[in-house]
C-alpha cells in the first residue's frame, strides 16, 4: 500500500516516524516548511529526507502543483494528520483507499477547530482519539478507530498533547495493516450529535479577571505549551501564563484581579469565584499585594 503523508506538526512528526518503523511504504510527505499559526509546528523534511522519502514543501495542499506531484507518485492512500486547510475534492477523490484524517475529539461531537485546547478550557472530564475518512466536510467522514480518551484534572496541554499522541501511534499500528488488506471497517457519523468548535481568536487567550477562579485554570490549561498560553495585560506589557492552581480560600469581599499574596511559590490574584494563584508566568513585572491586573 502506497502512502502519502501529509503534516506540520508535532503529532504529524510522530506518527511519521511511527510509519517509518513500522516499515510502512511512505512514498512522499508534503509539509510546510513555516507557519504562522501552529504553534506546534513541525517541518517533516528532516524525517522524511533521513528515510530517503521524497518532499513537497507547500502552503497550499490544494494547489495544481501539490496535487500534480501527488498525481506522480500513484498513491493508494493519502494520510492527513495536522494540516489545517480543507482538502477539496480533486486531492479527496485522488487516492482508490480514500484520505485519512486525525482528530483528538469523539467524533460526531467536537468537530472543528482547535479540539484538544477547547476540551481543557471548557472542563471536559473526557476526549478521544479519532481516525477517520476525510469528506468534503469539517471531520464528518467515516471514523474508522476511536478511542476514550480520559482528561485528568492535572492534565494541560501538553500532557493531554502527549497522551493522545501514544494512543494514536498504537492505533496507527493497528489499522495500517487492516487498510493495506482492505479489511477496515467504517462507522457513519450521526450529524444529529454533531457540533463543530470555532477557530480560536487572540481575545479567546486573555484573562477576564470577573472570571471563576476555574475557568480560568482552565483557560490557561489549554493553552500551555506547546500552545501559545493564556494572557493578560499589565503596566503597558502583555504577561503569558503557563501554570496556575486554584485557591477557593479567600474573602469574597475582594474584587477581581486583585493581588493578594505574593509567595514564592507564586502571585495569588482574586477572580470573579474564588483565587488562582500563578505558578509560571512570563514577565519582568514585581507585581505587589494590592495591585489590580
Amino acid at each position: 500500500m502506497r502512502i502519502l503523508f501529509i503534516g506540520t506538526v508535532e503529532f504529524s512528526a510522530s506518527a511519521l516516524h511511527e510509519l517509518i518503523t513500522m516499515k510502512a511504504n511512505v512514498v512522499g510527505v508534503c509539509t510546510a516548511s513555516a507557519s504562522t499559526f501552529n504553534s506546534d509546528h513541525v517541518d517533516l523534511t528532516p524525517i522524511a529526507e533521513q528515510a530517503g522519502i521524497p518532499v513537497f514543501d507547500t502552503s497550499d495542499i490544494n494547489s495544481t502543483d501539490t496535487l500534480n506531484w501527488i498525481r506522480g507518485l500513484a498513491p493508494d492512500i493519502l494520510f492527513c494528520f495536522g494540516w489545517s486547510q480543507l482538502i477539496k475534492k480533486p486531492l479527496l477523490s485522488l487516492p482508490p483507499k480514500g484520505v485519512i484524517g486525525f482528530h483528538p475529539a469523539a467524533l460526531p461531537a467536537n468537530r472543528g477547530r482547535h479540539p484538544l485546547v477547547w476540551a481543557l478550557v471548557l472542563g471536559l472530564r473526557e476526549t478521544a482519539s479519532t481516525f477517520f475518512f476525510m469528506d468534503k466536510g469539517p471531520d464528518s467522514g467515516d471514523i474508522l478507530s476511536q478511542v476514550r480518551v480520559l482528561i485528568d484534572k492535572s492534565d494541560d496541554a501538553r500532557s493531554l498533547y502527549d497522551r493522545i499522541t501514544k494512543v494514536a501511534m498504537e492505533q496507527i499500528r493497528n489499522i495500517v495493516p487492516c487498510l493495506a488488506r482492505g479489511s477496515i471497517m467504517r462507522l457513519a457519523q450521526d450529524p444529529q450529535k454533531a457540533n463543530v468548535w470555532r477557530k480560536r481568536g487572540f481575545v479567546d487567550g486573555q484573562i477576564d479577571w470577573r472570571m471563576a477562579a476555574s475557568s480560568i485554570h482552565n483557560l490557561v490549561r489549554g493553552l500551555a505549551r506547546p500552545y501559545v498560553g493564556a494572557h493578560f495585560d499589565f503596566d503597558g506589557q502583555s504577561v503569558k501564563v503557563w501554570k496556575t492552581e486554584i485557591d477557593m480560600n479567600v474573602p469574597d469581599n475582594f474584587e477581581p484581579g486583585k493581588v493578594l499574596e505574593i509567595l514564592d511559590a507564586g502571585v495569588l490574584v482574586k477572580a470573579g469565584v474564588g483565587a488562582v494563584r500563578l505558578l509560571e508566568f512570563d514577565s519582568n513585572i514585581q507585581f505587589k499585594v494590592g495591585d489590580y491586573l
